[in-house]
Formats: structure tokens, sequence, C-alpha cells
């Protein structure tokens, strides 16, 4: 049995691939031991991960005693509610939710943000240049892949630029391990982020802008969504908004910078090549480690010998079904050619965009030119089935924007340390560098 799994292990953090695949020798489900002295069942294997991402028996919502509150803690009774997001909910609460959610978060809308997504990225570069004239070093991810999401879902949720940093802060405190932070670092920072969306709701009340998160909050349609509701709404829309796109930029621009002939095809590509950069980046480097927990409502049989009791937790990684060489020939290679476009889908129909449509309405990644290797099974990035990530698409569109304006813009860019020695943000559910230093040597 492989040892046990502490998510806080810097080491883990760094590079949790070599453990995943030792866990996945022993079949694609696997119960582990956890450092926190419980247990739980990890399903590392592509198609396994599929199945129980669709499957109703695993349930999405906190048995009742996991986060239930003090009554003299705030912080605690500020987590039950920034909690109660759809991720966190099954049919028929989850459907009202997502069908509210749907509806301010078209592609229409979205689309329109691109305008300014590309003035955003712009100036962000000019600033990433500037720092490097007078500075020699510059962190990409605080100067580039942290600032560029938060001003995006700032759109989106009508914030004010100047609460960045603290948004940044508190999310970072809330989705990593509590024995990896200060003690109380959590509970302030569950407790801040409740404040702060309340202040914010009660504002648009007052006076709606034209963000997507105005029009969730006058929404009435099937009753709409009630202020707790809305609070975690808010919560898991910068969360998900910006953590996981900034991990994609900080987590391509590394890979790109670490295999240049990769970022050499991408500039000479065109669209079609980055957008395949981006859809490898996320099946490689899922940004997203793993799922929300989830918990079985009945013995649930895998196959396999994979036979889970009723009221045991579970988590899908989706970062070590991203890697499962059953599905994906030379699966620890970064190879964006997997997803270039033209290739045929899994019915044998030809895609114009190597993608196809998942279940919830959105498109997986598909496609693969590699000769011999045959076309990539659609990555698990952004989930699968009735929790797909309704935000896939506004992720996928700020990288395509980003990476190419700061790679064209700045040719020279390099690596300013080992790639081995940059720290990894800890836990089970979000991944990505930390920091990214780079230099920069102009060409001429």
């Amino acid at each position: 049995m492989p040892e046990t799994l502490n998510p806080a292990d810097p080491g883990f953090a760094h590079d949790p691939y070599p453990y995943y695949a030792r866990l996945r020798a022993r079949g694609p489900v696997a119960r582990v031991a956890l450092a926190n002295g419980t247990h739980a069942w990890l399903v590392t294997g592509y198609d396994r991960a599929r199945e129980v991402l669709a499957d109703p028996r695993f349930s999405n919502v906190p048995p009742p005693r996991a986060g239930r509150p003090k009554p003299d803690s705030p912080a605690r009774r500020a987590q039950a509610c920034l909690a109660r997001h759809m991720l966190n909910s099954d049919a028929p609460d989850h459907l009202r939710l997502r069908r509210l959610t749907t509806a301010a978060f078209t592609p229409r809308r979205v689309d329109a943000l691109r305008p300014r997504i590309e003035r955003l990225t712009d100036g962000l570069v000019a600033e990433v240049s500037g720092l490097l004239a007078r500075e020699g070093t510059v962190d990409l991810v605080d100067s580039f892949a942290f600032p560029l999401p938060v001003l995006v879902i700032g759109e989106v949720l009508g914030v004010p630029e100047a609460d960045r940093a603290d948004l940044r802060e508190w999310t970072y405190r809330v989705g990593s391990p509590t024995d990896a932070l200060e003690r109380g670092a959590t509970d302030e920072a569950w407790a801040a982020l409740h404040a702060y969306f309340t202040t914010l709701i009660a504002h648009k009340r007052r006076s709606p802008g034209d963000d997507l998160f105005s029009a969730l909050v006058h929404d009435a349609s099937e009753g709409g969504l009630d202020d707790g509701e809305l609070l975690a709404m808010a919560f898991l829309l910068l969360f998900a908004g910006y953590e996981t796109t900034m991990n994609l930029l900080a987590s391509a621009s590394l890979l790109l910078l670490t295999h240049p002939r990769e970022l050499a095809a991408a500039r000479e590509g065109g669209e079609a090549r980055w957008a395949a950069v981006v859809e490898e980046t996320l099946r490689h480097a899922s940004p997203l480690e793993g799922t929300t927990w989830r918990r079985t409502t009945e013995r649930v049989d895998l196959g396999g010998g994979a036979v889970i009791p009723a009221e045991e937790s579970v988590l899908v990684v989706l970062a070590a079904a991203g890697r499962d060489p059953e599905r994906f020939p030379d699966p620890d290679a970064f190879r964006p050619a997997r997803y270039l476009a033209g290739t045929a889908t899994d019915d044998g129909t030809a895609t114009d965009d190597g993608a196809r449509r998942d279940e919830g309405g959105e498109r997986d990644a598909g496609g693969e030119r590699d000769a011999g290797v045959g076309r990539a099974a659609p990555h698990l990035a952004f989930g699968h089935g009735p929790h797909f990530c309704l935000g896939s698409r506004l992720a996928r569109m700020e990288a395509a924007i980003a990476l190419p304006r700061l790679f064209d813009a700045l040719p020279g860019l390099a690596l300013a340390a080992e790639p081995e020695r940059l720290p990894y943000r800890p836990g089970l559910l979000v991944r990505g560098p930390r920091e990214l230093p780079v230099t920069h040597a102009a060409r001429h």
C-alpha cells in the first residue's frame, strides 16, 4: 500500500504524480490513509473518474457532521454559508441553481468580455515588460497569472480592482490545508469573505451594474437566488473563476518555458496551436487537482474489486485521470499536438475545433494528430456530467488570449529558477506554482 497521503507535504505538492501512479497500479479506485488520521477513496483512473462524476449515487452534499457551525464560532457559520454553492448540491437543488447561473453566464455574455480581456492582457504585458527592464527578474504569477483572472472575475462580479489582493489572500487560505497555515488564518479568511460578499450583494441590490453577478442578484425567475445562495455563488465564482485560471496560466507558462520546441511550434502554428497548448496544459497539469469531495449514498460496486460502502468519502483526482496511461499514450509528456483540430471523434465524425460536447452542454477537448498515436481522450479538467464547469468557456478564452500575447511581446522570456525548486500550492483541490520567476533577454 502506498504511504500515508499528506496533502500539505511540499514534496507531494510539487509532484504528486508518482504517488498517483503507484496508487493507480493497485487499481483505478483505492482506499487510502490520510495524514489527519482519516481514510478516503481516491479515484485515479480515467474511465472510473468519468463514471463517478456522472453517478448520482455519489452525492456532492457534505454529510451533516461536515461543516456544522460551532455556536461560538462566527467563522464556522460563515464557512457553512459560503459552502452552500451548487458544487455542494445534488438534484433537484443543483438543477435549479445551475439553470439560474447558466441564464446569466450565457456564451454571448462571456464572449462580450473578449475585448476587455484583450485590453487587460495588453496592459499587464506592458507592466511585466517594464518590470523586467527595471528589475531584471519578475514573478510571473504575481505580475501576470494572478492579476489577469482577478481583473476578469472582477468584471464578472463587479468588484473594485483595489480589493483584488485581499480576495486573493482569503481564497488562498480557504483552499489550503489548515496545517499548512498559521493558526486561525483559515477562520479569519472565511469570516472576511462572508462580510465582503454580504456588503457586495447589498450594493448590487441598490446599484446594479452590467456585470454578470448583478444579473444573478436581480434575476427573479424560478424565485431567484436567496441571500444565502447569492453569498455562496459569489464565493464559487471568485474561487473557481480566478484560482483555476491563475494556475492554468502559470502552469502553461512554466511548461512552455521548459519545452522550447513546443513554444516555438505554438508561435508558428497560430490560434489552433495555442488552443492545443491550453488543452494539453489542462490535461497534463490540471489546475484543479481534485473535485469537491463526494460521499456514497449506498454501497457502490465499481467493478474490478472496488466496492465502496455507503457514507464513505470519495475524491475524484482529475490530475491523476489526466495522466492515466490507459487513455493517454506517454501521459507524462507535454505534447500539445494531441489536441490539434480536424481529427476524428469517438463516434467517427470529424470536428473542426478538436473538441466534443460534454453532457453539461460545453465542449470537452479532443483530437490528436501525432502519427501512430491516435486521438486523445477528452480531458477531465473541467469535470464531467451534471457538474461540468460553467466557466470553462471563460477560462479557455482567457488563456487563449493571454499566452500568445505574453510570449509574442516577450520572446526572450526564460526561467530564473530551477523548475524542481519552485513551490507549489499544497492540498488536493487546486494545483499550480506559487512563484514563477523569469528574466528576459532582448532578441536582435
